[in-house]
């Protein structure tokens, strides 16, 4: 069944994509702070999940994969391959969920105020409460999980906005998002698997021990940074609009360089300083232009998609370069892996691999130029 999402974009359709995901009980207005300073940048689709605002709710049960599986369809019909994607709440669930199920679609992830999740007690009683009592059961305890008392005191007319968006919703998909959240198992398997550049926002009001939720979160993303926005609610992303905003700009801001720069980075990163340095130092006004066509395809775009890290690209081209027989580029691939640490038995489990698939003259070139680059090693 497709279901339809209620969304907004914002922006100059040709920029980079910014996907917007709200907390559970929220529509895409809480975004405001955000959409209206970073779509000068970049293109945001700030998108109501299934069930809120004008956005279709099927009967449940619903689970986080339908719920990502309804962002990533509405991508699609808007031929939207890839995309930054932040979320709050529940959003944050479904973020972490496209970022570790379709890496090639996720750019960068940015997880806000996960400190406030509850555990999956507090949305099956959640649930029950909807089911049983409608929503009016659910909104104290919704906004105080969202927004700081102090907040709450000063912006009363923020307090009547977020009841009213709650009090939409219909208590049957209310409790549907919140069964999706307690067969949720934490998430710790996805956060293992997530491979692009994350930020973790935290931040909370209610418990002064909290924030190690989202700190906890931050250690299981590999490479992923932490940041601690202040004293918020759930909805830091309104309490804290200033801290999160500039946090959001710089997140993508700094993943967004140019193909070029990018491209050079991992090369170096690659094939090492001294190799790059001494291509650069032989290029003449006739290759240069190659160059740059290398540093940016090759580099800045296929060796950095988030879907394989290096260490199994670098497998990879030694495979398929045995593999056509391309000896130069086999050589300094070689070279490059055993500067880089590679274990030299794992280059003979790809020579010997590749013998079966690709013929034993390949591989035995292959053995023979990795022995001799194993002697060099040893030499330097």
């Amino acid at each position: 069944m497709t279901v339809e999402l209620d969304h907004e974009q914002f922006g100059d359709p040709d920029a980079p994509v910014l996907v917007l995901l709200g907390a559970l009980g929220t529509d895409l207005s809480v975004w405001e702070p955000q959409i209206s300073a970073l779509s000068a940048d970049f293109r945001v689709v700030a998108v109501n999940l299934r069930g809120h605002g004008w956005s279709s709710a099927p009967a449940g049960p619903y689970s986080v994969a339908d719920l990502a599986g309804d962002v990533l369809t509405l991508l699609g019909t808007h031929q939207i391959e890839s995309a930054h994607f932040a979320g709050v709440g529940l959003g944050s669930v479904v973020g972490q969920h496209v970022a570790a199920h379709h890496p090639a679609r996720t750019l960068t992830l940015t997880l806000i105020a996960v400190d406030a999740m509850g555990t999956s007690a507090t949305w099956s009683e959640r649930s029950r409460l909807a089911r049983e009592h409608g929503i009016a059961a659910i909104v104290p305890e919704a906004i105080t999980g969202w927004i700081t008392e102090g907040l709450a005191k000063s912006s009363p007319e923020l307090v009547d906005r977020l009841r009213e968006t709650l009090c939409r919703m219909s208590p049957a998909a209310y409790a549907s998002c919140c069964d999706a959240l307690t067969a949720w198992d934490g998430g710790a398997h996805d956060r293992a698997r997530i491979v692009a550049p994350t930020l973790v926002l935290g931040a909370s009001a209610h418990d002064t021990g909290s924030e190690s939720v989202a700190r906890q979160w931050a250690r299981e993303i590999a490479g992923s940074r932490f940041h601690a926005v202040g004293t918020c609610g759930e909805l830091a992303n309104l309490e804290q609009a200033g801290q999160v905003t500039e946090c959001l700009r710089r997140h993508l801001s700094a993943e967004s360089t140019d193909a070029y720069t990018n491209g050079m980075t991992v090369r170096r990163a690659v094939l090492g300083e001294a190799h790059v340095d001494r291509s650069i130092a032989a290029s003449t006004e006739f290759t240069a232009p190659f160059q740059d066509f290398i540093t940016r395809t090759a580099w800045g775009d296929i060796w950095s998609r988030p879907g394989l890290d290096h260490h199994t690209r670098r497998l990879l081209t030694l495979a398929v370069l045995t593999a056509v027989g391309n000896e130069h580029e086999l050589d300094m691939h070689i070279r490059a892996a055993l500067r880089a640490g590679v274990d030299p038995d794992l280059l003979v489990e790809v020579f010997l691999h590749t013998a079966v698939y690709a013929g034993v003259p390949n591989s035995n070139r292959a053995f023979a130029l990795g022995k001799r680059a194993l002697a060099d090693h040893a030499t330097e």
